[in-house]
């Protein structure tokens, strides 16, 4: 019976996240084999390439990518008079976090040999972010069955949603790390035949594994924040992470105690390490029978709201002694 709940609710996750996955490699494919491109041409032409994707165009991918996110709470659970607040919110969760690459790069440009430092972490970033676009699809794919389920008062299969996704990425992270990891020297030819080049960013490899090991787990974790309405919640996390914990230390590793570009990944690593713990901590202890019943609210109170339009209001919600208990 186990055995046939995992299948059918895997079945339905890759529904919804395959199509998602897809979407996101193959587009931002086309910034990975620019970079790839470019890197052999020439270190500061990939310098320049990688400042202005992952600055200029990763600030604005982000303001959209976040606003889409918002969403795949609101179809879910319309009101999940909290329109607005829900949008920026989901807006903010996703800005936030990849917003956190652009001060590394320019924290890295400040270092001494700029261009190659940029270059190394910026060969880092790419396969990074790419691997983040497989995560990102499971961060739509959770983010809607949450919502769905917790709409339809099914608490238990929210919940039971959540753990298959977080297994699944998680395997599909350590695949990822497996690749990067057995591949140290091998991966920065891809971008550049610079032996220097090269050679620093095989020194990054490790760190590079282990954060696409976090940020597989990561962004399911942000899909199931958006799917049951934690958007404020989440953003202060990614906040106080990010900004307050992981970019001060990494500047204090990279510049104080002249760590370089090991130093400021040190502390993105170590805040992402920090998000990931406290999201599973939250997600661990959440009340999935009280998080229906507050779908139930933002149903009943979107219904109120349209004004009498019979079909909307003629729909069936889920009744409180018909939530699933835990």
């Amino acid at each position: 019976m186990a055995v046939q709940s995992f299948v059918a609710e895997s079945k339905n996750t890759w529904e919804i996240a395959a199509p998602a996955v897809l979407t996101a490699v193959f587009q931002y494919s086309i910034s990975l084999v620019t970079s790839a491109f470019v890197g052999h041409l020439g270190d500061l032409e990939l310098a320049a390439v990688s400042v202005s994707e992952n600055v200029l165009e990763g600030f604005v991918y982000g303001v959209m990518l976040g606003m889409g996110s918002a969403l795949e709470t609101l179809c879910g659970q319309a009101s999940l008079a909290g329109f607005v607040k829900l949008s920026l919110s989901s807006a903010v969760i996703l800005c936030l976090e990849l917003w956190s690459y652009t001060p590394i790069i320019l924290m890295v440009g400040c270092l001494k040999n700029p261009k190659i430092a940029v270059d190394s972490i910026s060969i880092c970033m790419n396969l990074l972010t790419w691997t983040l676009m497989v995560s990102l699809g499971f961060n739509a794919s959770v983010s809607v069955r949450v919502s769905n389920e917790l709409g339809a008062g099914d608490a238990k299969a929210a919940k039971y949603s959540v753990g298959v996704n977080v297994l699944t990425t998680s395997v599909i992270g350590v695949l990822f790390m497996g690749l990067i990891s057995g591949t140290i020297g091998q991966f920065p030819l891809i971008f550049s035949k610079n032996n220097e080049v090269i050679r620093e960013t095989s020194k990054l490899g490790y760190f590079l594994a282990a954060t696409i090991l976090l940020n597989s787990i990561q962004p399911v974790l942000h899909g199931v924040a958006v799917g049951a309405g934690w958007q404020s919640s989440v953003a202060l996390i990614n906040i106080g992470c990010y900004y307050i914990l992981g970019l001060p230390l990494g500047a204090l590793l990279g510049y104080k105690f002249q760590l370089g570009v090991r130093g400021i990944w040190t502390g993105m690593l170590f805040g992402c390490l920090v998000q990931t713990i406290v999201l599973l901590y939250i997600v661990y202890r959440a009340n999935w029978r009280k998080e229906a019943l507050k779908a139930e609210i933002r149903l009943r109170t979107f219904d109120n709201e349209d004004n009498g339009d019979p079909a909307i209001n003629s729909r069936k919600l889920p009744s409180q002694s018909n939530m699933t208990s835990l």
